[in-house]
């Protein structure tokens, strides 16, 4: 749900107007709305590079997820890990949206910790291949914008521990 959103239904539903802090939250929402755009149109163009060099540095963090009994070891489960990997930069893209943080749980969080878990897929090893995907992704952002996007990716990283 993007800020106006929220700031709209909560205002319904206490029955008032918005204030003025929540319409200033609306303004500096809007005036970064072209900016976030900007963002999430560079990290979808982006994506195959983001998604190479991220599993290429998960994969010297922990060798031993793509060796023989590693949880990416094969052709298959490799594809898997990369294919989670595009589907997390796009849930930060809907968070960079939105400017809000509920894409990410409604859509990427509910449930992923215990579906890792039944899968015997380590936790820390999927906040670690965030952490890659984040470092990768913010290096083709200007800092402005990595300030932007950043907190999306925290917040991802947070929910897997």
């Amino acid at each position: 749900m993007s800020v106006v959103s929220q700031v709209l239904l909560q205002a319904d539903d206490e029955l008032r107007y918005p204030s003025i802090d929540e319409l200033q939250n609306i303004k500096d929402f809007l005036r970064t709305g072209a900016q976030r755009v900007q963002i999430a149109a560079m990290l979808s163009e982006n994506e195959d590079k983001i998604v190479k060099r991220a599993s290429a540095e998960l994969w010297k963090l922990h060798p031993d997820y793509i060796a023989p009994g590693g949880n990416a070891y094969g052709q298959q489960q490799r594809a898997q890990c990369i294919r989670d990997y595009g589907w997390y930069l796009r849930l930060v893209t809907y968070g960079v949206l939105a400017g809000d943080k509920q894409p990410i749980e409604q859509i990427g969080l509910i449930g992923a910790r215990e579906m890792y878990n039944s899968l015997g897929v380590p936790l820390n090893g999927m906040a670690d291949s965030i952490r890659c995907l984040k470092e990768a992704a913010l290096s083709l952002l200007s800092q402005t914008e990595a300030d932007l996007a950043e907190p999306y990716f925290d917040y991802l990283i947070q929910g897997l521990l």
